[in-house]
């Protein structure tokens, strides 16, 4: 990737606040936005994360947000167990191939002292799986609670942690800990339950493009990349600046296959006994490393108004003692009249970094954290009673002086435009980056840079011509680690074009998303 690829993110001047840059070592940049903006860092057990009060803050927005976006679709909030019978795993063969490797496992209940070590003891009869995914237990819950069609449908959702031991962690995107939200529901018919999967997309797209200002493309996945145990998987695909691709959600119809499992029946309407259909859904706090690679530039986290914890920052410019008190009231006045207005909804979020440091060190800090809007306020501002303004997605150095009296009114509207400019600029550079290919040597082109004609373009999605072959994908992604990110959604962008297949020259209905992911 070069620079000249990323100059619409790119911060004007010579200087940046993080090293290397983007167009220099992307995954290297990543990990210092997340520690410069103090959102994230490894802890002392390997693959595991300390979430840091930045980082959780936001989170807590993401939870706030969708958790009322759920219960407006029905749904409650409940709890189940963090570990799991392995012999629940067990009567789902398809689920536990899926997640076998990734299992963390509990054998004992105990320690002892022995030799001056502590040792396990107390062997459990059964061992115990650090729940990975909670469809098994929960579905074996939802056994005993469903007796007839009158107790369905079941719409619960829950807010856990989960385990998968990854063996190449990376803070937010792949750690062997993560936070997440997990729906699952039973239902009385197959069509209910394929609503209810392709609703909670629709939850996650909107919730992605309107808080997050990310695009999205609403898809299915291959059958290859479904979820396992699950007949159908939909997700969203989001591309971030290196031109990859992260699934930042993903919705499953999973059919009868875990009520079949888990013994989740009911008499019917017709006095007959059924199985139900169940669905499952979640996202994560793979998010947040979502957001930061999407807008993300090279001075630090660009946080979207919407979904900061933060929104406002005033920052008091204080260099002389005596000036101090002054400056510090009218900062404590501002931040009053702004908490009185609104955007989108909701009361401005505002804070005042009061600490006696000097003003330039103070600015690049939240600067490198992303928060939207700075207000400087100083000894001269009292006079003029005007205040410098400093927008996140727009340079460091660019500011605007705007009357004190005018900010109230004047802010809401700053943060609805950076909201949009966010969220334009995000889907320019998705579409900058999609091409569509017909020919199989333009794609493994496409994505091999050293083969490549304009080496400067290479990498983004594709869009080809797929027969539905898993021997097709299966080549593609030995030979250039590209997976078929979905099969996307009808749609003006997305149009469904019958054509032939690249790679194999058979007839194909339509042309999917090919990319290198996360």
């Amino acid at each position: 990737m070069t620079r000249d690829s990323l100059t619409p993110f790119m911060s004007k001047g010579n200087e940046s606040a993080i090293s290397p840059r983007r167009g220099e070592d992307f995954p290297e940049w990543y990990q210092q936005v997340v520690r410069s903006a103090e959102m994230a860092e490894n802890s002392e057990v390997r693959g595991c994360m300390v979430i840091r009060p930045w980082g959780y803050a936001l989170w807590e927005r993401m939870q706030g947000a969708l958790d009322a976006m759920f219960k407006a679709t029905g749904h409650k909030n409940a709890y189940f167990p963090l570990f799991i019978p392995l012999s629940h795993l067990q009567k789902e063969a398809d689920h536990v191939e899926g997640f076998a490797k990734e299992c963390a496992v509990v054998t004992h209940h105990r320690l002892e002292l022995h030799d001056g070590k502590l040792v396990p003891a107390g062997e459990l009869t059964e061992p115990l799986i650090v729940r990975p995914t909670s469809e098994t237990i929960i579905g074996a819950t939802y056994a005993k609670w469903v007796k007839s069609y009158r107790d369905l449908p079941i719409l619960l959702n829950q807010w856990a942690n989960v385990v998968r031991w990854e063996l190449r962690p990376r803070l937010f995107l792949r750690t062997a800990e993560f936070l997440w939200q997990e729906g699952h529901t039973a239902h009385e018919t197959e069509a209910e339950a394929i609503v209810e999967t392709e609703k909670m997309l629709g939850v996650y797209g909107e919730f992605a493009e309107n808080w997050l200002a990310i695009p999205v493309i609403r898809g299915e996945k291959s059958e290859s990349e479904r979820f396992p145990g699950a007949v159908r998987t939909y997700c969203i695909e989001a591309m971030v600046q290196d031109r990859k691709a992260i699934q930042a959600g993903t919705s499953h119809f999973l059919g009868q296959n875990f009520a079949k499992a888990s013994g989740i029946k009911f008499l019917s309407r017709n006095n007959t006994e059924e199985l139900a259909w169940t669905t499952s859904w979640g996202v994560s706090t793979r998010l947040i490393g979502t957001l930061l690679m999407a807008h993300g530039d090279d001075d630090g986290a660009v946080m979207p108004p919407r979904i900061a914890a933060t929104q406002v920052l005033i920052i008091p410019i204080t260099p002389k003692p005596d000036t101090r008190d002054a400056v510090l009231a009218k900062a404590e006045e501002v931040a009053a009249t702004l908490r009185s207005a609104s955007y989108a909804g909701e009361a401005l979020r505002v804070e005042i970094d009061a600490r006696d440091l000097g003003g330039g060190v103070k600015s690049w800090e939240w600067i490198k954290k992303g928060v939207p809007l700075r207000i400087e306020i100083g000894p001269r501002d009292l006079e003029s009673r005007s205040a410098a303004v400093a927008r996140r997605d727009k340079g460091p150095k660019e500011k605007e002086f705007l009357s004190v009296d005018s900010l109230a009114a004047r802010v809401p509207d700053l943060l609805a435009e950076i909201q949009q400019n966010l969220l334009d600029r995000a889907l320019a550079f998705r579409r900058e980056h999609t091409r569509k290919i017909d020919t199989k040597e333009e794609f493994y082109a496409y994505f091999t840079p050293q083969n490549s004609e304009k080496p400067e373009i290479h990498g983004g999605f594709a869009l080809a011509h797929w027969n539905g072959s898993s021997e097709v994908e299966a080549k593609i992604k030995e030979d250039l680690k590209v997976t078929i990110r979905c099969i996307p959604e009808e749609s003006e962008e997305f149009p469904i074009e019958p054509g032939i297949c690249p790679f194999t020259g058979e007839q194909s209905a339509r042309r999917v998303i090919f990319g290198k992911a996360y």
